[in-house]
């Protein structure tokens, strides 16, 4: 057991490395490429590159990987990592680096959907007892949501290299990315140490989701309804919401939105105690539907304070679901098809999540009233009404 508390210390470290890294280039990406002369169009197809590449190789990772090692998948991905960074720094030509965009580990958001996922998940599942695995994945998103707030405060460590030493802010900004890289090798390191129960995948021979596929497929359905509505109120269209509705200033935002990110960050700890004493599908509709009508009551608020009051209400509940709804689909299915089902739970509410925006700017654009967070909280409060109705008595096949 000692080995397997260890795996699962590793993996929230990797995490948490991982983390820093992607916090730092999500927030340097579109600086650097500015710098390289790069058009707005060209900026953005280099992140949708990254997006569509990142969901491929997670979801490819997860169905048609499940027969290698895990250890041996993530120090594939390490490696990957490494050259992604490489690449980034010694390539300034767009084709090339649209095509290293789509094969490269690069994540321009702040939700963690790599090809690491699935695997980290699924070691980590066996790493540790059932009742301890809600509390686990609580400390895995700590540790990977915190890192990459410092990652983003870091980003602006290159303007200050060029500053203070002479560089152009290219020229530091490159360096970035080779940190990127240089954080693709602590994580092999921290892989390497894996103990051998996490290549327990490499002993399973069963096609992905044989047994669990409608039961996968209807939680990736449910799960994509909550990511859709969730990106009516990303952090930037929230910001763009009460800039235009009640006109703050970016200063008030960013303290705001660090003291809700904290809120969020440390709230997932409570979902432990009620997902012990209500279950998982419970805990998570207990949680996350008041945070929804919380939102709701922040875009009908006609004043300032009582916008924010709801909305920092709205996030100090919003994230407790997380925890017990990755516990709950890792104890769903068989644990040789845990790898799959993480990544078919997890990549359609990335592509999902990048729909909505585009309908929320549209609505700020013709409208200062809080329309992207009445859409946003009846399509989540949705999604909770259903997944309570469909799983709210479907016990984890483990029970």
């Amino acid at each position: 057991m000692n080995g397997l508390a260890a795996d699962a210390r590793r993996l929230t470290f990797s995490r948490a490395a991982r983390g820093f890294a992607d916090g730092l280039v999500s927030v340097l990406l579109a600086s650097y490429l500015q710098r390289l002369g790069f058009s707005a169009v060209e900026i953005g197809a280099i992140v949708t590159a990254t997006l569509i590449g990142s969901a491929a190789l997670t979801l490819g990772v997860g169905l048609l990987g499940h027969h290698l090692p895990g250890r041996s998948i993530l120090l594939a991905a390490s490696t990957l990592m490494v050259a992604t960074g490489i690449a980034f720094a010694a390539v300034t030509s767009f084709w090339p680096l649209l095509v290293v965009a789509f094969v490269g580990t690069v994540n321009p958001s702040a939700g963690d959907v790599t090809l690491f996922l699935p695997t980290e998940q699924t070691i980590l599942t066996e790493a540790v007892a059932a009742p301890e695995r809600t509390r686990s994945f609580a400390f895995y998103n700590l540790a990977g949501t915190l890192a990459g707030a410092v990652g983003a405060l870091a980003a602006g460590l290159p303007a200050l290299l060029a500053r203070f030493a002479g560089f152009d802010l290219a020229v530091a900004e490159r360096f970035g990315f080779l940190l990127y890289a240089a954080f693709g090798i602590l994580t092999a390191w921290t892989y390497r140490g894996l103990s051998i129960s996490a290549d327990v995948r490499g002993q399973e021979r069963a096609p992905p989701l044989a047994k669990s596929r409608k039961v996968v497929l209807q939680l990736a359905a449910l799960f994509s309804l909550d990511s859709f509505g969730g990106g009516f109120v990303v952090q930037a269209l929230l910001a763009l919401y009460l800039f235009k509705r009640f006109g703050l200033s970016i200063a008030s935002a960013g303290a705001i939105f660090f003291a809700a990110g904290l809120m969020a960050a440390f709230s997932q700890f409570m979902s432990v105690r009620l997902a012990a004493r209500f279950g998982h599908v419970r805990t998570m509709v207990y949680t996350h539907l008041p945070s929804n009508i919380f939102l709701i009551l922040a875009g009908l608020s006609p004043t300032l304070p009582l916008a924010l009051l709801f909305i920092l209400l709205r996030m100090a509940l919003s994230s407790m679901d997380v925890p017990a709804r990755q516990a709950y689909v890792m104890e769903m299915v068989p644990r040789e098809e845990r790898a799959a089902a993480a990544s078919v739970t997890n990549v359609p509410r990335s592509l999902a999540a990048a729909v909505s925006p585009v309908l929320a700017g549209w609505l700020l654009d013709h409208s200062s009233f809080g329309w992207p967070l009445l859409c946003a909280g009846i399509l989540k409060a949705l999604y909770d009404l259903l997944l309570f109705w469909h799983f709210a008595h479907r016990k984890p096949a483990e029970q």
